[in-house]
């Protein structure tokens, strides 16, 4: 399989506070790569430093051969790489509707525009039943599926999920990972960040360990759910 995001030596700090040191990863095409490991460990910080939205100290981060390492975050979705932020973050005051059309700011075409939204309302169903009403009054379950549906709409080849189960219902949250394992039938790459741990390994491909800002381990989905560096990463932290 290709390699569609490859990172050489990414480091990233807030401040005297080194949050990632110097990692090495790739994500190739088709596949769903899982990054795990307790709070604190750099996971969230590694993709919002792909998408941008925290400085890159120093490193490397190739999206489909191209360097990106120092795009702005507006030019990360018509590139074709998107994140579903952790906590959700939809505007609350708008509608489901008007939330979806943000997630398509880059695109210009009304027809693609069009297709963006019958595609979501396809996979979520309960987003078009509601997209009239303020995104803020739906449920935590529906908000993620907004959050996702939001981050579909520019048609993205690699999605970044940070923590979609958080806060979620059980059952909710089977529906989550069955998302997932559909997007990626339908051509999406994905990445994960997930403190779900048997979920996450159970639909990804791949895996990555983090503890302290660096890879502890990484390899198979069912090769790491037996990994002592897995049980390590955890427990050393709590």
């Amino acid at each position: 399989m290709t390699s569609l995001l490859s990172v050489q030596s990414l480091s990233v700090s807030y401040g005297p506070i080194e949050a990632v040191r110097g990692i090495d990863f790739d994500i190739k095409e088709g596949e769903i790569v899982a990054f795990l490991g307790a709070n604190g460990a750099g996971k969230s910080s590694t993709l919002n430093a792909l998408v941008g939205l925290v400085p890159v100290t120093s490193g490397k981060v190739s999206f489909k051969g191209q360097d990106i390492t120092d795009w702005p975050p507006e030019s990360l979705a018509p590139a074709g790489m998107t994140l579903s932020p952790e906590g959700r973050r939809v505007f609350g005051a708008l509608s489901v509707a008007e939330n979806l059309r943000m997630g398509a700011f880059s695109i210009k075409d009304k027809a693609a525009i069009e297709a963006a939204w019958d595609r979501v309302y396809s996979l979520f169903p309960i987003l078009h039943e509601r997209r009239d009403q303020f995104a803020g009054t739906l449920s935590g379950g529906q908000q993620q599926m907004l959050a996702v549906g939001r981050a579909l709409m520019s048609s993205p080849k690699l999605l970044l999920l940070d923590e979609p189960s958080l806060g979620l219902a059980p059952k909710i949250i089977g529906q989550v990972f069955d998302l997932i394992s559909l997007l990626r039938d339908q051509g999406v790459t994905l990445a994960v960040v997930e403190q779900n741990v048997s979920m996450a390994l159970e639909v990804a491909d791949r895996g990555y360990v983090l503890a302290s800002g660096e890879i502890v381990a990484s390899g198979a989905a069912s090769k790491l759910a037996r990994s002592d560096a897995l049980k390590s990463a955890y427990l050393g932290a709590a």
